[in-house]
């Protein structure tokens, strides 16, 4: 039986220690490792001098093996995972790291038993990776449209120090707190799109069907429509008239708005423009202060480098605009500026939360500052939304009830107009 000579670190942190085992194979040696607690750094087959790796490719992969890559690369290809299987997999696999598992034995357990196709497709990839001793980090790094690179970076991190429970905690916590902001969003834009439709359903039912029967009768009896009711008529024609022509306008103007803000330019410039907007402006740059502070101190608490966390951070902020302000922050604090200084030169944090960045950079405590620093913005986030729902929801009632007010002024002011002058 083969000696394999290696080299590992205990999952639950210390030095790291050498010695030697027996196993049929590399992957059989690899297995013996993980289930003691140990995750390996390097290993070699004594035999030779050559490592195991190079020697274990010379034999042909027995049946089984071979039939089940083949089901892998078809079921990878059927069911390729995506970011949606970010979290669900970080929960799967804290679960049962904080259960007493390896994190090698936690995903070979996953790929398993899990029965969502792509999450065990995720799993099952990842599994073999490990199995040919390859860190968690690396085999998650093989997988960038799920993992992106502050998940990764945080991950090698966690491997290094021993803290790899503590990390996934953290990234579980942080990816949740994204989700449940983006679900508020929704939730908050989702009565005022709905009274929007159904002022627009009433609308369009008066222009199009009661509007123009209303006014055959009208002029079958006769007399001089009042001025609301002759505005009130022309927009009905030309919504009759030219409003398929002005739909396929606008669709064509949406489609070419969308085809410029995929490139580059257009990208930059929408952003641009999308903070000089109101409104539009007051989600962009609280949820983007909320995501780079909150980036910023997981990043921070998990050991990675200022210069790494912030460039990761950055990466993290959906509008361009300010990342690219966001960027230039970065420079200067990598030439020496403090990071409160560098901040405020981007114009997209409040003077407060500078002054509290700069004391916590004064007194050593730079991430539990950001982590306060990302509570109060989460909060006052959370009130903002709650004011732009109601005054939006207010907004659209007040324009659809006056709206609908004037064609009823419209209609009755022209009956009675109409029946007087039919009197005399």
């Amino acid at each position: 039986m083969p000696l394999f000579n290696y080299t590992a670190r205990p999952l639950a942190g210390g030095a790291s220690t050498s010695g030697s085992l027996d196993a049929p194979s590399r992957r059989d040696a690899l297995r013996r490792l993980q289930t003691r607690g140990l995750q390996p750094t390097s290993l070699e087959e004594s035999a030779g001098g050559k490592p195991a790796r190079a020697k274990s490719s010379a034999p042909s992969p027995s049946p089984p093996a071979k039939t089940a890559s083949v089901q892998s690369a078809v079921s990878k290809a059927a069911f390729e995972p995506t970011r949606k299987e970010r979290l669900p997999f970080l929960e799967a696999l804290s679960d049962l790291v904080r259960g007493g598992l390896s994190a090698g034995e936690a995903i070979r357990l996953l790929s398993i038993r899990v029965q969502q196709p792509r999450l065990r497709s995720l799993c099952t990839a990842l599994w073999s990776s490990l199995s040919e001793g390859q860190t968690l980090s690396v085999a998650l790094a093989a997988h960038p449209q799920v993992f992106d690179g502050q998940t990764i970076n945080l991950v090698a991190a966690g491997e290094a120090t021993g803290n790899l429970r503590d990390v996934l905690d953290r990234l579980i916590a942080h990816f949740t707190e994204q989700q449940e902001l983006q679900a508020k969003l929704f939730g908050a834009l989702a009565y005022p799109v709905f009274v929007c439709f159904l002022a627009g359903g009433v609308i369009l039912f008066f222009l199009f069907f009661l509007l123009p029967r209303l006014r055959g009768l009208l002029t079958s009896l006769g007399g001089e429509l009042p001025f609301a009711t002759k505005v009130l008529v022309n927009l009905s024609e030309f919504a009759l008239h030219y409003g398929a022509f002005a739909l396929i306008g606008g669709v064509i103007g949406a489609l070419s708005f969308w085809q410029w803000r995929r490139t580059p330019a257009g990208r930059l410039g929408s952003d641009e423009l999308a903070l000089t907007l109101p409104v539009i402006k007051g989600y962009a740059i609280r949820s983007s202060v909320l995501n780079f502070a909150h980036t910023l101190a997981v990043l921070l608490e998990n050991g990675i480098t200022t210069a790494e966390a912030l460039r990761l951070a950055e990466k993290t902020i959906a509008n361009e605009a300010v990342r690219a302000r966001l960027r230039e922050a970065t420079d200067r604090v990598l030439e020496g500026e403090s990071l409160s200084l560098a901040l405020g030169r981007t114009q997209i944090f409040a003077p407060l939360l500078l002054d509290r960045l700069a004391v916590a950079e004064q007194t050593g405590n730079l991430a539990p500052g950001l982590r306060d620093i990302a509570r109060s913005c989460r909060n006052d986030l959370d009130r903002w939304l709650n004011t732009f729902t109601k005054s939006i929801s207010a907004g659209v009632l007040v324009v659809a009830f006056s709206f609908v007010a004037f064609i009823a002024y419209a209609i009755v002011s022209a009956v009675f107009q109409v029946s007087s002058s039919f009197r005399f």
